[in-house]
C-alpha cells in the first residue's frame, strides 16, 4: 500500500506505518491543487490535517484510492459523500486531540478573562500597570455550552472545577449525559438569555453554520463573553464584530475562522479588535495530540490492510467494538450468502430485503446488510461495490432494501435470509453458522445443507431414477472430481435440487450435457472467492 501524507503529521505517529514493510509512505507538504491532483493517483490512501480539501475533483484523480485519514475530528475538508459514491472510506480521530481542544478552549478564555495578553504586551513594553488589566473570575458565573460531546463534556468538568455554573445546550444528547456532568440541558435560546459565556463546541455542517448569529446577540446578557474554539462559521463572525463594537459583548475568544488563513475585510476587523484574544487555530497543537491523532489514523490504515474492522469509520456501518468479535463470522455468512445468490437470480431486482432471526436479531444489523448488500451488487456493477457505497448504488440502481429482525430462532439459533424479488419472481437464500462454519440451509423453498466452495453447480430437475448417476458420470468423463453432493426435494418424483462442491471449474459445453442428460429446469455454475 502507498501512503501519502500531505499536511504536517507526526513522524513519531506514523510509526506504525513505517514500521509495517507492507506499506510506502511518502510525505509531500505544500502540493498545490494541479500538483496533488498528478500526485494523488498513485497512491491507496492519503493522511492529511485541515490543510488539504479532499472534494470531487481531487477524488475524480484519485483512481487507486481506498481510504482518506483525517488526522484529528473535524472532516468539514473532506466530501464524504463523494467519498462514498466512489467508495472510499473516510476515517477520522475523534479522540486524539479532544482534550488538548477542551484545554486550549479553558485557556483562551482565561486569558481574556484576566486579559493576559495585553497585560503581558504592557510589561514587556516597558511599563507596570495593573488597574487597566483587571479581570473577572469564573466562580459563580454562568457558562452555556453548546454542543456536549466529547470536547464541551471535558470543558464542562473543567468550568465546573472553576466553581462555574454550567448549562447546556446539545438536541442529541441524552439527560443522564448532561446529569453525569453535572450540567443542566437548556434551550438555544436559554444559553442566550442566561449565559454570561457562550462557548461552541459542536461539528461546523448546514445545521450549525451561523448557529450563533446576529438574531441572537441583541437577547444576550450585556458584558457577554463569546468563546469559538470548536469551527469557525458556527458563529457568525460579522454579527461577531458588530456586537463587539457595539460593546454588547466584554470580549470574545477564537482560535477557528470561517477562512483559513482569514483574509477578508471582516475577519481582519475582527482579529484586530483590541477586545478579541485569537489564536491560529491552535486547539489541536499539542505534542501530545498530534502524536495521538496520527497513531489513531495509521493504526486504522493497517487494520483496512489487515481486513480488520475500522474503529472510526465515518461511512462504514460498524458494531460496537464490543460485539465486533462475536459479529465477524455473521459477516463472512451474510456476504457468502450474498455472493452465492447474485449468480443464481434473475437480474433487474426490485427488492431485497434481510432477515434476522434468532440471538442475532437483537443487535443493530445494519453492517450485516451492507456487507451482504456489497456482495450480492458486486458482480454486477462496473464500479466496486463495498459497504461503504452499497446502498447508494443499491439506491442508484433503483433497488429498495429492507431489514427485518426477529428474535424467535426457530429450527436454527440463528439464521440470514436474503429475499430478491425480481420481475421474474422470489429468489430465497437463507444460511447459518456450524462451529462458526458458513452453511446455507435453503434455497427457495429447498431444505439444505452444505458449505459454500469454490466451484459449485446447481441444478434443479425432476427427480427421477439414475439422473444421479448421470451426472457423475458426465462429471467423472470430463475429469472433474465431486467433493460434496447434497440433494433436496420436496416430494418424491417430484422437482429434485441437487448443489455439487467441484474441485475444478466446469466448462460450458460440460453444463449443456448435463443440462439435456437430466432435463434441467436450471442449471448453473457458481464460482465463489476463496
Amino acid at each position: 500500500m502507498k501512503v501519502l501524507v500531505t499536511d504536517e503529521i507526526s513522524q513519531e505517529g506514523l510509526q506504525p506505518l513505517l514500521d509495517d514493510p507492507r506499506i510506502e509512505v511518502d510525505v509531500k507538504l505544500g502540493l498545490s491543487v494541479p500538483e496533488l491532483h498528478q500526485t494523488i493517483g498513485a497512491y491507496d490512501a492519503i493522511i492529511t490535517r485541515s490543510g488539504t480539501q479532499v472534494d470531487q475533483p481531487l477524488l475524480d484523480h484519485a483512481t487507486r484510492l481506498k481510504i482518506i485519514a483525517r488526522a484529528g475530528v473535524g472532516i468539514d475538508n473532506v466530501d464524504v459523500e463523494a467519498a462514498s459514491g466512489k467508495g472510499v472510506i473516510v476515517v477520522n480521530a475523534p479522540f486524539g486531540n479532544v482534550n488538548s481542544a477542551a484545554e486550549h478552549t479553558m485557556a483562551i478564555l482565561l486569558s481574556l478573562c484576566r486579559n493576559v495578553t495585553v497585560a503581558n504586551a504592557s510589561l514587556k513594553s516597558g511599563e507596570w500597570k495593573r488597574a487597566p488589566f483587571t479581570g473577572y473570575e469564573l466562580k459563580g458565573k454562568t457558562v452555556g455550552i453548546i454542543g456536549l460531546g466529547k470536547v464541551g463534556g471535558r470543558v464542562a468538568l473543567r468550568c465546573k472545577a472553576f466553581e462555574a455554573d454550567v448549562i447546556a445546550c446539545d438536541p442529541y444528547i441524552a439527560e443522564k449525559r448532561a446529569e453525569d456532568f453535572g450540567v443542566k440541558l437548556v434551550s438555544l435560546e436559554d444559553i442566550v438569555r442566561y449565559a454570561d459565556i457562550i462557548t461552541v463546541h459542536t461539528p461546523l455542517n448546514e445545521e450549525t453554520r451561523d448557529l450563533v448569529g446576529a438574531e441572537h446577540f441583541p437577547g444576550m446578557k450585556d458584558g457577554v463573553i463569546i468563546v469559538n474554539c470548536a469551527r469557525g462559521g458556527i458563529i457568525n463572525e460579522e454579527a461577531m464584530l458588530a456586537a463587539l463594537e457595539s460593546s454588547k459583548v466584554a470580549g470574545a475568544a477564537f482560535d477557528v475562522w470561517s477562512e483559513e488563513p482569514p483574509r477578508t475585510e471582516t475577519l481582519q476587523k475582527l482579529i484586530a479588535h483590541p477586545r478579541m484574544i485569537v489564536t491560529p487555530h491552535l486547539g489541536a497543537n499539542t505534542f501530545e495530540a498530534q502524536k495521538n491523532v496520527a497513531i489513531d489514523v495509521s493504526r486504522e490504515i493497517v487494520n483496512y490492510l489487515d481486513g480488520r474492522p475500522l474503529e472510526n469509520a465515518l461511512n462504514i456501518p460498524r458494531f460496537d467494538p464490543d460485539l465486533m468479535d462475536h459479529m465477524k463470522p455473521f459477516m463472512a455468512l451474510v456476504s457468502r450468502i450474498g455472493d452465492f445468490i447474485s449468480q443464481l437470480a434473475t437480474p433487474n431486482p426490485n427488492k431485497v430485503t434481510f432477515t434476522y432471526n434468532g440471538k442475532l436479531a437483537r443487535y443493530d444489523c445494519a453492517p450485516l446488510t451492507v456487507c451482504g448488500l456489497a456482495a450480492l451488487l458486486n458482480r454486477h456493477t462496473e464500479q466496486e461495490v463495498n459497504m461503504v457505497n452499497a446502498r447508494l448504488i443499491a439506491r442508484n440502481m433503483g433497488i429498495d432494501v429492507e431489514e427485518v429482525r426477529n428474535t424467535e430462532a426457530g429450527s436454527f439459533s440463528n439464521l440470514i435470509t436474503l429475499t430478491i424479488e425480481t420481475p421474474e419472481g422470489r429468489r430465497i437464500i437463507a444460511g447459518t453458522l456450524f462451529d462458526g462454519v458458513p452453511k446455507i440451509v435453503k434455497m427457495r423453498d429447498f431444505n439444505t445443507d452444505f458449505q459454500p466452495e469454490e466451484h459449485m453447480l446447481v441444478i434443479t430437475y425432476d427427480d427421477k431414477p439414475g439422473l444421479i448417476g448421470k451426472i457423475g458420470t458426465i462429471l467423472g468423463e470430463a475429469d472433474i472430481n465431486i467433493g460434496s453432493l447434497n440433494l433436496g426435494r420436496r416430494e418424491k418424483a417430484g422437482e429434485a435440487m441437487v448443489v455439487l462442491s467441484l474441485d475444478a471449474p466446469i466448462p460450458e459445453e460440460i453444463v449443456a450435457r448435463l443440462a439435456e442428460a437430466v432435463g434441467a429446469h436450471f442449471i448453473k455454475a457458481v464460482h465463489m472467492a476463496r
